[in-house]
């Protein structure tokens, strides 16, 4: 820690890089524990921290408007206090000087850090993907730029069978678009979620209408409107690419943090290898005092989690990571529930309820290590406690 920051165009208690969840949880974080003096958040999105999920849901489909995103008032940020820098995102953080520069050439100095920078929308090799017309979906910038073009299109390619593509081709069919999904995978999540839930997955997205082509591989993609591939050519009104995410390191990595894999090393508390710096969400490996390992994450939910736990601290309290990670799913009107350690399994066995609901639940050399529900919430609930204990599944 740098008790004593070089001055720049401000000198700050607490400087939180990312507006994203983990960002805003943060600087919350640090008010609500008793945090003093300036506290600024630097993003680069031209927008106050907003809600994420609904853009792939129901903004995508224009069932929520642009005012209910945020996740706070307009008012929030002066009530407690807490600065704003937008659209100026740091290109240089100086752990020596404890200083940051922005691309606009301001400086800061501060005497605790938070990076929560997040990651940024995998840009697939193939020829022609870069192109800005092949659409991605990560900041509210993009999710207009989606829906704007889905309000003109009838056709659309989703490429990558993710959550967030999976939510989205459901989305773009209810609103009347004759969607199909390309995908290297054979089934939707088939690696990560194993047979049973992946076949579920894919059956409601034919349900809906999707249009499911797996274990197919991209070649290119021409004029922003033709995607060919390994098992011929689908053509469409709009290209949405949703190939995962690569988590923005470069920032810590250029100030010498230690990483891995691309990814800030934090333990527990969500400090980093420099005294005063701590960093949470999609960008970090962290260590989970349950698990007993580092675990890499990219839930809305655990972004939050890790934001508080990294303010918390900066405020100087003391807490630590012990949840079993988890998140929820809307996919059209059903509702998947996981949670797990996430870091693989070995055996997973389904259990299908009265009304359409099931479990899966997974395990590890007979212990449980995940579950997937779906109208299933007290297996939901249960199978948060059997993870952490380490029991065995219950069937």
């Amino acid at each position: 820690m740098t008790d004593n920051p070089v001055a720049g165009d401000a000198v700050v208690d607490l400087l939180v890089i990312g507006g994203g969840p983990a960002g805003h949880s943060a600087a919350q974080a640090y008010r609500q524990a008793g945090g003093n003096g300036r506290v600024l958040l630097i993003s680069a999105d031209d927008t106050q921290p907003y809600n994420r999920p609904p853009l792939s849901k129901d903004y995508l489909r224009g069932e929520t408007e642009l005012e209910e995103l945020p996740l706070e008032s307009s008012t929030f940020y002066q009530d407690n206090s807490i600065e704003l820098w937008l659209s100026d995102p740091v290109v240089q953080l100086d752990l020596g000087s404890a200083t940051a520069r922005t691309d606009s050439g301001r400086t800061v100095g501060y005497r605790r850090c938070v990076l929560a920078t997040g990651a940024t929308p995998v840009v697939l090799p193939e020829p022609g993907a870069e192109h800005t017309d092949v659409l991605r979906l990560r900041l509210l910038a993009d999710a207009k730029l989606l829906r704007a073009a889905a309000d003109g299109a009838n056709t659309a390619v989703v490429i990558g069978s993710g959550f967030i593509g999976c939510e989205a081709a459901v989305s773009l069919s209810m609103r009347g678009l004759d969607v199909t999904m390309l995908s290297a995978e054979e089934l939707p999540q088939l690696e990560r979620l194993g047979r049973a839930a992946a076949e579920r997955i894919a059956g409601w997205l034919v349900d809906a209408g999707v249009k499911l082509r797996g274990g197919v591989t991209v070649q290119a993609i021409e004029n922003s409107r033709l995607v060919r591939t390994d098992d011929g050519a689908v053509e469409a009104d709009l290209i949405l690419s949703a190939a995962g995410v690569t988590a923005n390191s470069a920032l810590a990595e250029a100030a010498g943090l230690e990483t891995l894999n691309g990814r800030i090393l934090v333990d527990q508390q969500m400090a980093t290898s420099a005294p005063g710096v701590f960093a949470a969400g999609d960008v970090v490996l962290a260590h989970n005092a349950a698990a007993g390992r580092r675990l890499k994450v990219e839930h809305w939910g655990e972004a939050l989690t890790m934001g508080e736990i990294a303010g918390t601290n900066a405020a100087g309290s003391a807490d630590a990571w012990t949840e079993v990670p988890g998140f929820w799913s809307g996919i059209g009107d059903r509702t998947l529930k996981y949670t797990a350690w996430g870091d693989g399994f070995d055996h997973d066995q389904l259990v299908d309820h009265q009304g359409g609901g099931f479990s899966i639940w997974y395990s590890r050399a007979g212990r449980t290590v995940g579950v997937l529900t779906h109208q299933a919430d007290d297996d939901y609930e249960r199978g948060a406690q059997l993870i952490a204990d380490g029991a065995p599944p219950p069937v």
